[in-house]
């Protein structure tokens, strides 16, 4: 079962690529996406990984969770689900 992880921290120049290579040390990477404004384009400097299993996942949260990566200290956790923001 795959597993969805949230990666914040990011340097605004990482690309979806580096994270997949970064991830992929740890098991297969099912995908990877950084989040962009959708104004400027710009990163937003978070985004997510979904890993193949769930030991995949927690062995990448355990070994990347505070390390550095491109300059910047991660922050690395399972993904939650979306709550509605809206009032």
């Amino acid at each position: 079962m795959a597993s969805k992880l949230y990666v914040g921290n990011l340097s605004y120049q990482t690309e979806s690529e580096g994270l997949r290579t970064l991830f992929a040390q740890f098991g297969e990477v099912v995908s990877a996406t950084i989040l962009t404004d959708r104004d400027t384009g710009r990163s937003r400097g978070f985004g997510f990984v979904e890993m193949a299993s769930e030991d995949a996942a927690a062995a990448a949260i355990q070994a990347l969770n505070g390390s550095e990566f491109e300059g910047r200290n991660l922050k690395v956790n399972e993904a939650r689900e979306r709550t509605d923001r809206r009032f």
